[in-house]
C-alpha cells in the first residue's frame, strides 16, 4: 500500500512474511521498552483486575476497611513495576534480536526516569545504551508521551530535571521551548509514542484534535511517530494514516512491561544508536518489522503482560520476587511504600491472595472474555504496509 505525499520512506513489514529480510540488514533496534525502574500506575492495573467478575465487590470492601484505617486507597498515586530489573529486560530485548542474526542496539525508556541506562552504562557489554526514557507531557486536556532518546551523557540529569518541572507545572510556552531545543542536539531523538491511544479517555475526537495540536506546536521537532507492539492492529493502521496526514516518519516501539520481548522492532544498517538517529533524522529512512508475537489475540497479550505484573518469580537471582514487593501505595502518612509492607502481618488478606491466584489462572476463556470486553480487539495483523 502507498502512501502520496510524505516526506520521508517508512516501511512496514512482518516476519511471517519475510522471513529472509533481517539479513538485507545488520542490526536491530528495540526501542520504547520499560524496566523495574518505571514507575506505572495502578489505575490500569486497577481497571484489568476490576474487569473479573466479583472482583469488584472486594475492591469496595477494602476500600471501606481502608477508610477506616484511615488511608485513603489511591490508584493515582500508587504505582507498579515491572518484573525485569535492567540488566534482565535489556537481555530480553538483545536476547530475541540476536536470534534474528542482527546486532542489537536497545533503549530502555521508563517513564520519566533514566535511571535504568545510567544503571546499565557501568556494564562492559551495555555501555553504549543510549540515555533514554519516556516522558508524560502534559497537554491540554489530554497526556502525551514522548520517547526521548540518546541524552547527552553530560546533561542528562539536568535534562530530565526539566522534564519533570514541566510535567509537574505544565506551560505550553515552555514546552515549545524544551522541544526546540532538544531538536537543536543532533544526536537526540523525540518520537511520538502511541500517539492515537486516548489514555484518560477523554474522548477519541478530542484527543485526537489536542493531539494534532500538539503536532502543529511541536514542528519539526517530532522525528518519527510510533507504530507500537502493544496496541491493537487498529489503531496502528490509523497510525499509518495519521503519517499520511503529517508527512511523519513511522517508527517502531515495543512498550514492553512484563516477559514478552518487544513485538516489533526496527532493522537499521547503523552500528551504534547515534547512526541509527542519523538513518531517522537526516536520512529520514526506517523499516520497521513487526514480529511473531504480534499476531497472537491482543487480549491474550494484554492478559500475559498482566500476569506478569501480579506473578511471583522465585526463581529471580536480582529484583522484586514477590508481586506485592513491586505495587506502592501511601500509607497513612502519605509516603509511598510497598504493598508488602502495609499487609497486616506482612501478608496479603487471603480474598486477594484468592483473587490474585485467580487472575493467574487467567487463561480460561471466562476471564479471557472479561480481559477482552476491557479493550477492543486487535483484529487482524496489520500485515505488509510500504509508505512511498
Amino acid at each position: 500500500m502507498a502512501a502520496a505525499g510524505l516526506h520521508a520512506r517508512s516501511t512496514v513489514t512482518s516476519l511471517w512474511n519475510q522471513r529472509d529480510l533481517p539479513a538485507a540488514f545488520s542490526s536491530g533496534v528495540s526501542l520504547h521498552s520499560h524496566t523495574s525502574q518505571s514507575p506505572e500506575t495502578l489505575t490500569f492495573l486497577h481497571k484489568l483486575l476490576a474487569a473479573i467478575p466479583g472482583l469488584p465487590h472486594m475492591f469496595a470492601h477494602y476500600e471501606r476497611q481502608a477508610t477506616q484505617r484511615h488511608v485513603q486507597l489511591d490508584f493515582q498515586r500508587g504505582n507498579w513495576r515491572p518484573p525485569l530489573v535492567p540488566r534482565m529486560a535489556h537481555a530480553v530485548e538483545t536476547g530475541q534480536i540476536a536470534q534474528l542474526g542482527l546486532s542489537a542496539l536497545v533503549a530502555l525508556t521508563d517513564h520519566d526516569t533514566i535511571a535504568a541506562p545510567q544503571l546499565l552504562r557501568s556494564v562492559p557489554s551495555a555501555r553504549g545504551i543510549p540515555v533514554s526514557l519516556e516522558w508524560t507531557v502534559p497537554f491540554g486536556r489530554t497526556e502525551i508521551h514522548l520517547g526521548v532518546h540518546n541524552l547527552p551523557s553530560a546533561t542528562a540529569f539536568a535534562w530530565t530535571s526539566r522534564l519533570e518541572a514541566y510535567t509537574a507545572h505544565p506551560l505550553e510556552a515552555d514546552l515549545r521551548a524544551i522541544l526546540s531545543e532538544l531538536h537543536a542536539l543532533p544526536g537526540v531523538l523525540v518520537i511520538f509514542n502511541h500517539p492515537l491511544w486516548d489514555l484518560h479517555r477523554i474522548g477519541p475526537d478530542l484527543h485526537r484534535r489536542e493531539m494534532l495540536r500538539f503536532l502543529e506546536l511541536a514542528g519539526p521537532a517530532i522525528h518519527a511517530i510510533e507504530l507500537n507492539g502493544l496496541r491493537h492492529a487498529r489503531e496502528n493502521r490509523g497510525v499509518v494514516d495519521l503519517a499520511r496526514e503529517t508527512g511523519h516518519l513511522l517508527i517502531s516501539g515495543g512498550d514492553r512491561h512484563g516477559m514478552e520481548p518487544s513485538a516489533c522492532i526496527n532493522l537499521s544498517h547503523a552500528s551504534s544508536f547515534g547512526e541509527f538517529v542519523d538513518e531517522i533524522r537526516r536520512e529520514r529512512q526506517s523499516h520497521v518489522l513487526f514480529l511473531d508475537q504480534y499476531r497472537r489475540p491482543w487480549e491474550q497479550r494484554i492478559l500475559q503482560s498482566t500476569l506478569d505484573a501480579v506473578s511471583d518469580f522465585p526463581e529471580f537471582t536480582k529484583g522484586w520476587r514477590r508481586w506485592d514487593d513491586r505495587v506502592f501505595h501511601p500509607d497513612r502518612d502519605g509516603v509511598l511504600r510497598p504493598a508488602s509492607e502495609l499487609w497486616p502481618d506482612g501478608i496479603a488478606p487471603l480474598p486477594l491472595r484468592l483473587a490474585i491466584q485467580c487472575v493467574r489462572l487467567g487463561r480460561n476463556r471466562t476471564l479471557l472474555h472479561a480481559f477482552g470486553a476491557t479493550f477492543p480487539s486487535n483484529g487482524t495483523a496489520i500485515g505488509e504496509v510500504e509508505l512511498l
